[in-house]
């Protein structure tokens, strides 16, 4: 029988590695729910609506709009108009004038109608009055100003120089892909579709797709013959009229030939 401990002859005795890296695994587990959790309730408490506007006075936030948390630079609140519904996800910087405590005068300087969806990092800087009409969605990271830097002076820096200021108009039902830069003096039409990317200044007409940069027209619409060129891919199926949340959850993930009427998904 040996009766000295192994350890005195300078035997190690192996840990059983699976125990404590389940108990590793098990309280990272615990660790990564708690702040995830209270990231969340973070995230809901520092949300701003027209119920919890917090230190932010807008002129107007619509019923139904939120400014998800953390806000990106938000100052001359008093100038700014938001519809009902609007989407203003996280990082997204909103200012009327290029610094804050200015006064403005009267007017509104920054308006977004209803169903707005700016998507998370994007810019809207309006010194000039900025117009963005219902129902107009920008991917993330857009860039909206009304403002821009001038560089008359060959031997000032243009930093220093006085910026040329003009109105931004951006009609209902667009759609900013993501990176786009919307130019002081921009006047977009309805339903236009801005490609990732673009930087966008002068007239677009309505129903027009544009892509570069400079952007141009490179698809629009004509009433007889439809889009030109014409679209490479076909129309999407239309939803049926009367589907519910739950039947659209429930058709999640299958192809346009499993779409089928409430009637027919009730039988």
């Amino acid at each position: 029988m040996i009766s000295a401990d192994a350890a005195d002859y300078g035997v190690r005795v192996p840990r059983n590695r699976n125990t404590f890296s389940s108990l590793t695994a098990w309280r990272r587990r615990v660790v990564a729910r708690a702040l995830q959790g209270g990231w969340r309730r973070i995230q809901q408490a520092g949300a701003v609506t027209a119920e919890h506007p917090g230190r932010l006075r807008f002129r107007r936030i619509g019923e139904g709009t939120r400014l998800a948390f953390p806000q990106g630079t938000v100052f001359g609140e008093r100038w700014i108009e938001m519809g009902a519904c609007c989407i203003i996800a996280e990082q997204v910087t909103l200012t009327a004038g290029m610094l804050p405590d200015l006064d403005l005068g009267t007017d509104t300087v920054l308006t977004l109608g209803d169903g707005v969806v700016l998507g998370r990092g994007s810019h809207v800087i309006a010194e000039a009055p900025i117009s963005i009409g219902s129902d107009t969605y920008c991917g993330p990271y857009v860039y909206i100003t009304s403002t821009n830097h001038s560089y008359d002076d060959p031997d000032v820096p243009v930093g220093r120089q006085w910026p040329r200021s003009e109105p931004v108009v951006i009609g209902p039902g667009c759609w900013l892909g993501t990176g786009a830069v919307i130019l002081p003096g921009a006047r977009i039409g309805r339903n236009v579709v801005v490609a990732a990317g673009a930087v966008v200044r002068g007239e677009v007409p309505d129903h027009a797709v544009v892509a570069g940069a400079p952007a141009k027209v490179v698809r629009s619409y004509d009433p007889e013959k439809g889009w030109q060129p014409p679209l490479r891919t076909p129309a999407p199926r239309p939803i049926p009229a009367g589907m519910t949340a739950e039947q659209l959850a429930a058709l999640a993930g299958l192809g346009a030939e499993d779409l089928k009427t409430p009637a027919e998904l009730e039988s």
